[in-house]
């Protein structure tokens, strides 16, 4: 018989099947997009999001998950324009963001990675890194009387940031010889990096560090009073220098690298470790639930299915966790959306049993390679796929090849993800 392969359906296997480039450092992007604002908030606005949408997604190309929080959201964590190496190794960094919608798309699903960002964006996205969106967003910090030499200019043409200058004002994310806010001013890697430093609240520790010997071999571009904030950041891993050993102070920041940044400095934030679940894979992911050992006790945490899960610097699938596997799980509404492997084991001898529903199989001269099962919850939910190679010698139980027909329940059992018996359940 000629060998069946049953590829074509296999085309809306969710997003966390999907494999990507290895992740990379800030420096890494460098694109020099300058797409055109055009989102349904009049043009100013730098991120858009869905509130109160329920069910929809007009957002070409992007996969979108629900959260019940003050009311129904409807979140992007994977764009639209998210393809090619240059912009790859942005996209658990976007994820994590726009999860927690601190740094987020647009309406029409892009989130344009290679586009400058302005000052008024950073200022923005800083203060809800902090936690402080509410506060930005109430009625005093909104009629906040501000005092900077272009106050008119940030109430008549930004009005929805003048309480995220206030906030950012009270919480010393401005120095104090800023006169002005500057917001259509590109955001350049020093002064990014400065505001980072002081969401952390690490100025004491950066003005410690002034008289620290930069390495780049442009130090000489940045200023005396700003070495401190670069050592800092260095030091925190929140940015990196360039390949060729270059700081690039002056460089504008992309949103790609904003978010590679952002993202680095939340994970340092006060009260951060309780949206993180790390810990020792203790069993293969079933039904998207990935059990992990935390601190001697068994611990399960769901698994969005669009969620970025990388292992070895690589994007896989949930499936592709072995037990034994040292990982970190980033969860938004205490769903996981990004899981990295900080530590790969080495292939242990591991017995599995799964149920799921058929998805596919492949198979030769009558015998089977490998099978598709799809473990979503209900029969209607998006497909969550995992794939597994099948044992020369394996059996089925209860049925035949024939019994393996879309949707069947079937329980699938062997060892290290390769599989000897399928169970087919009447």
């Amino acid at each position: 018989m000629k060998k069946m392969l049953k590829t074509a359906v296999l085309t809306t296997v969710t997003l966390a099947m999907i494999a990507g480039g290895a992740g990379s450092a800030l420096a890494d992007g460098k694109g020099k997009g300058n797409d055109k604002n055009d989102n349904k908030h009049g043009g100013n606005a730098p991120y858009s999001w869905n509130n109160g949408v329920s069910g929809k997604n007009d957002n070409k190309g992007a996969s979108n998950i629900s959260f019940e929080s003050k009311g129904n959201m409807n979140i992007i964590i994977n764009f639209s324009d998210l393809k090619g190496a240059d912009v790859e190794w942005a996209a658990r960094y976007i994820a994590s963001l726009s999860g927690k919608r601190v740094f987020e798309g647009f309406e029409d699903g892009t989130f344009r990675p290679k586009e400058k960002v302005t000052r008024i964006q950073a200022i923005t996205a800083a203060v809800r890194l902090m936690g402080l969106r509410d506060k930005a967003e109430s009625a005093d910090a909104v009629n906040t009387r501000l005092n900077f030499k272009d106050a008119d200019k940030v109430k008549q043409q930004y009005p929805w940031a003048v309480g995220y200058v206030a906030v950012a004002l009270e919480n010393d994310l401005f120095s104090e010889v800023d006169a002005s806010v500057d917001p259509d001013k590109p955001a350049d890697r020093l002064w990014a990096t400065t505001l980072l430093v002081k969401a952390l609240k690490l100025d004491a520790e950066a003005k410690a560090k002034m008289n620290t010997k930069l390495t780049f071999k442009d130090a000489a571009q940045i200023p005396a009073g700003s070495v401190g904030y670069v050592a800092v950041a260095i030091e925190k891993k929140l940015i990196d220098g360039f390949e060729d050993n270059t700081f690039r102070p002056n460089e504008a920041v992309t949103r790609a690298q904003l978010a590679a940044l952002l993202d680095r400095t939340g994970d340092q934030l006060p009260g951060e470790e309780q949206n993180v679940v790390t810990g020792t894979v203790t069993g293969y992911p079933n039904n998207n639930v990935l059990t992990v050992n935390k601190g001697g006790v068994p611990t399960s945490v769901t698994i969005d299915p669009n969620a970025f899960v990388y292992r070895s610097g690589v994007r896989v699938g949930l499936g592709a966790l072995q037990p034994g596997d040292v990982v970190r799980v980033k969860l938004v509404n205490n769903i996981g959306i990004y899981v990295e492997v900080t530590s790969a084991t080495t292939n242990p001898n591991v017995d599995f049993t799964l149920t799921g529903r058929v998805y596919s199989y492949e198979s030769t001269d009558e015998k089977l390679t490998k099978i598709y099962v799809n473990t979503a919850a209900n029969t209607n939910d998006q497909p969550v796929v995992q794939s597994f190679a099948v044992d020369a010698n394996y059996t089925i139980e209860n049925g035949d090849r024939m019994s393996l027909i879309a949707g069947r329940s079937i329980t699938v059992s062997g060892t290290n993800q390769v599989v000897k018996k399928i169970k087919v359940n009447w």
